[in-house]
């Protein structure tokens, strides 16, 4: 029976089932009758690059305990078969579209083209074994590319050229394209930007894929705004990608990330100031020295609201000492980026005195902040600026802790002022946090939903004041620990409503309060049973000496074990 329903509402229904990602719905309304199988396929292939059956669809490390126990070792082998079948179905039907071989167009509807989940395919051991006969028959055979062999060695796929094989063939008829992504070639861009008019975003392997494009981006793309490059190690990169930048149309770019090593410093940030007013997202990874001592050329860059700075290893480049005039001139753009957001900084050496003087400015108000890898002897000033940003929701400090001084009380206190997180991660930096502590962070940040932190000698005593988080989603304690089955089963029976789906982790349990598998399992069960959520526990490894050092002495002055030296009781 044909349905009542105008065709504008079925494209509304099943719009509403895209924004959804209800693939099942969609697809069983694609075989209810030819009236709704346009509309439901049309948004399936829209999302195709998330669908379930990529990437092998739900691995093993997916499926909880329970379940890899119900299903045989077998039983898994037949399943990823079967998902590597659908996986191969889905990118040879798309191509074989685009050829006219198909009943419907379904390149045509597509609006993400992942060539890197296609060749994550190719290569996969199980699709060469049994499926890459069938998907190469016919027209696609022409697109299958192999390395030359040797009297030793026989010839292989290469996954990569013909992902660029079959990618030249689906951009002909992929009108609605707007994200490409992949290990895509220098030479296949250039040919295919012009097919492409809708592109608005490129997610690029090599850096090196862009010479050229400009020019052709500018003329056919006018809604590009958005580079993602994995890396770019030529001697000319930073040159070459400058031209980029001056080629494409001014003021478009809205974010520019870069994974990994990339050699642009100088003329590369000069030409970003071609888009400073359109610049609102910019994540530079694995600065090498010399952009490290070219960052101040970022300044007329202030229009952002995301920055992330990752200093590379090999740098560690401490421009507050050495190149201070860099470093003034640095804190004078960072003050001015009065529309921040979300500030990372990983790496830098005195990360903690870039941070300082945005946490200071009152027209700055982040919302999301991490610095990783600084001292807490050298971040009193930092940790005291914590408390100028009480809009801050999501907290991430990874550094070194500090046993001696008020390190710990001055962090502390700030942290208890910014009653808006949601989200708190502390690495490292709270090796020296107890159960006082802990207690205190509890009570004073009601919003928390997720919470990282490491500690010493914590005990049941901060379960109370944990339990009065009500919307708490996820607890991992790293501290070490001597939490009893009564003390957790207590707490988890007093979760409510909004802890649904919590995760608790326990990963440093002294090994003199072990939990025993009976035990495990009831609180697994009750869990489960309390909130649908997840217990899991792990025993810190190494001496048990400087738990029972610390516990035994817990209300006295510690003394030292005549038998240990103070290495060994430092040390795991």
């Amino acid at each position: 029976m044909a349905s009542s329903l105008p065709d504008d509402i079925l494209y509304m229904i099943c719009t509403q089932l895209w924004y959804r990602r209800d693939f099942d719905t969609l697809y069983h309304c694609a075989l209810a009758g030819k009236q709704l199988a346009v509309p439901a396929l049309a948004n399936i292939y829209r999302m195709h690059d998330v669908s379930p059956v990529t990437n092998r669809g739900s691995s093993d490390a997916d499926m909880s305990a329970q379940e890899r126990a119900k299903t045989t070792y077998r039983a898994r082998l037949h399943q990823e078969e079967i998902m590597i079948i659908r996986w191969a179905q889905l990118w040879r039907m798309i191509a074989l579209s685009a050829m006219g071989q198909t009943m419907f167009p379904y390149a045509h509807y597509i609006r993400a083209l992942n060539l890197e989940d296609l060749e994550e395919l190719l290569q996969d051991s199980k699709f060469k074994e049994t499926v890459s006969d069938k998907f190469f028959e016919g027209e696609l055979g022409k697109c299958k590319v192999q390395t030359s062999g040797s009297k030793k060695t026989q010839a292989r796929l290469d996954a990569g050229a013909t992902s660029n094989m079959l990618g030249d063939i689906i951009t002909t008829s992929t009108p609605m394209l707007e994200e490409l992504s992949g290990k895509v070639e220098n030479d296949a861009l250039l040919r295919w930007i012009p097919r492409i008019p809708r592109l608005r975003l490129l997610n690029l392997w090599y850096g090196g894929a862009l010479v050229g494009a400009g020019p052709l981006l500018r003329q056919h793309c006018h809604g590009f705004k958005n580079l993602s490059l994995w890396g770019w190690n030529h001697d000319d990169a930073d040159q070459k990608f400058a031209d980029f930048l001056n080629e494409i149309n001014p003021q478009t770019l809205e974010s520019l990330e870069i994974f990994s090593d990339a050699a642009i410093a100088a003329e590369s940030f000069l030409a970003l100031g071609c888009h400073r007013e359109s610049l609102t997202q910019l994540k530079l990874n694995s600065l090498k020295t010399n952009a490290m001592l070219s960052l101040n050329m970022l300044a007329g860059c202030t229009n952002l609201t995301t920055l992330l700075l990752t200093d590379n290893s090999y740098s560690y480049t401490d421009l507050k000492n050495s190149q201070n005039d860099v470093f003034l001139e640095m804190i004078a753009w960072l003050r001015n980026c009065k529309k921040l957001r979300s500030v990372t900084f990983r790496d830098f050496r005195g990360g903690q005195n870039f941070m300082t003087p945005i946490l200071l400015e009152n027209d700055i108000h982040l919302t999301h902040l991490e610095l990783k890898g600084y001292a807490m002897a050298d971040a009193r000033d930092f940790h005291q600026a914590l408390s100028n940003q009480p809009s801050l929701q999501e907290l991430q400090l990874q550094g070194d802790s500090d046993e001696a001084g008020d390190g710990v009380a001055t962090l502390v206190e700030s942290l208890s002022q910014l009653v808006n997180l949601t989200d708190l991660r502390l690495q490292d930096i709270s090796d020296y946090f107890t159960d006082e502590v802990i207690s205190r962070l509890a009570r004073n940040l009601p919003k928390l939903e997720g919470w990282w932190t490491s500690g010493w000698g914590v005990t049941d005593a901060i379960w109370p004041d944990v339990a009065t988080l009500k919307s708490l989603r996820r607890l991992d304690m790293a501290a070490t620990s001597r939490f009893t089955s009564e003390g957790i089963l207590d707490f988890i029976l007093s979760l409510g409503p909004g802890n649904k789906g919590l995760v608790l982790a326990i990963m440093m349990g002294d090994v003199d309060c072990d939990l025993t598998e009976d035990e495990q399992n009831t609180i697994r069960e009750t869990i489960a049973a309390r909130v649908d959520g997840r217990f899991e526990f792990q025993l810190q490894r190494g001496t048990t000496s400087l738990h029972k050092y610390y516990f035994m002495s817990r209300s006295q002055t510690p003394q030292s074990d005549p038998d240990i030296s103070e290495y060994e009781a430092e040390s795991d």
